[in-house]
């Protein structure tokens, strides 16, 4: 079978969240494999600077992709990853040429209709230019939401035997437009609809490929279960019922090459489960690197995107407790601007107690898990979440909410050893 993944990020990359790590370990799975697998992305600045560190060159094609009655060129690029999966990048400066993929701390960047609808459109004109021959196009969230639809629809004599996949790795972020950006999509106003695009007088690429992808899946067992209540649907829960029998839950995992504390580059001493001591190590040199005491202190860790969908609310109103019992905290995100300044508040605050770094630094986040005792997941809602695998895998005990992917892991954990 030939599979082509469709995401808007990947490792090693280009990564914002769990996506990347998901879309990355599966395609150097597939490579390992044997099977005959890409992924294709979109050729974000960040990627284009660190074309040379991945090897990654012009294919030699160029691709032309309406976009609302305009033509828009795209250039394709061709890289590989370290375990030799085959990765393919469209170009266009426009679009892509920006420092952040989806937005700013501010907001979405209000042409994200535009720059997906381009990405969705660009994956079916790069298939064909370059000439490969596809039998199934995994999809993932809303930012590909558009590619079932178009092979279903202005595209399906193109792509008459080419399957579907929409994996919904967060409910709460569908690619949500106004009507108005209906025509950038070049679909017609009959698929403003309620079987169709339609979103209570909105556009939805979500909702686009779940109603027309070949099937649906999410990224857990309990979250399937949760994303049919009203509770956690997010108004898609009568959308994802009508396709029950195509929606199927299939747990997330790690690449565990790349979380391996006994082969870890980027921590300073390794350890295994064996040999404990390089843990002790690397906690001290953690709370060196943070700024803390370096003190015989529970230290919690946590590497998350800052929004309120992570219950960071909770954390900022627990932190005055937690202190109070005299634990430490370090906290490595990105997201919301609201959040940025009750965490640096909180720093200035609680000096000497807690680190804040806002941004993503993967040489950190490897030394959060390697160095924490704890590590805290207290999602409201979580889809699946790696980051409490990761942290069984380096020793921290996660302390997560019962959602989600955190409860289906913790039930699996269980069963195994029972």
């Amino acid at each position: 079978m030939k599979i082509l993944i469709a995401s808007s990020e990947a490792l090693p990359f280009i990564k914002t969240g769990g996506l990347a790590d998901v879309a990355g370990a599966l395609l150097n799975e597939y490579a390992r494999l044997g099977e005959d697998a890409a992924v294709i992305l979109p050729l974000y600045r960040k990627i284009k600077r660190n074309a040379g560190k991945f090897s990654i060159k012009p294919a030699g094609r160029e691709i032309t992709v309406p976009v609302g009655g305009n033509i828009e060129k795209g250039i394709l690029w061709k890289g590989t990853t370290t375990e030799g999966g085959r990765a393919y990048f469209i170009e266009n400066d426009k679009f892509y040429g920006r420092e952040d993929l989806y937005g700013t701390p501010e907001g979405d960047f209000p042409d994200n209709a535009g720059r997906f609808t381009f990405y969705c459109r660009g994956v079916l004109e790069a298939v064909k230019a370059l000439g490969l021959n596809i039998n199934v196009i995994h999809c993932n969230d809303w930012q590909t939401g558009l590619i079932p639809v178009y092979i279903k629809t202005i595209c399906k004599n193109e792509f008459p035997k080419t399957a579907t996949l929409m994996t919904i790795h967060n409910l709460g972020y569908q690619g949500l437009f106004s009507s108005k950006d209906l025509p950038l999509t070049d679909l017609g106003w009959e698929m403003f609809n309620m079987e169709a695009l339609e979103f209570y007088g909105k556009i939805n690429f979500l909702k686009g490929g779940i109603v027309f992808a070949d099937a649906v899946s999410t990224v857990s067992g309990n979250y399937t279960r949760e994303i049919l209540t009203i509770e956690y649907g997010f108004g898609l829960e009568g959308v994802l019922a009508k396709r029950s029998k195509d929606l199927c839950g299939i747990i997330n995992g790690i690449d565990y090459n790349e979380w391996d504390p006994e082969n870890d580059s980027l921590i300073p001493v390794n350890y295994s489960r064996g040999k404990l001591s390089g843990k002790a190590a690397c906690k001290k040199s953690l709370q060196k690197t943070c700024g803390l005491p370096q003190k015989e202190v529970p230290l919690i860790g946590m590497v998350t995107r800052l929004s309120a969908q992570k219950g960071l609310d909770l954390v900022a109103d627990a932190m005055e407790g937690i202190t109070g019992l005299g634990a430490q905290v370090i906290i490595l995100g990105k997201g919301d601007e609201s959040f940025h300044k009750i965490f640096l508040d909180l720093r200035k605050k609680y000096q000497g107690k807690i680190s804040v770094t806002i941004g993503f630094d993967d040489r950190l986040a490897h030394n959060i898990y390697a160095g924490s005792d704890f590590f805290l997941m207290p999602s409201k809602y979580e889809p699946c979440g790696l980051g409490q695998l990761i942290a069984q895998r380096y020793g921290a005990i996660p302390i997560g909410r019962a959602t989600g992917g955190i409860a289906g892991h913790s039930q699996d954990c269980m069963q195994s050893v029972q």
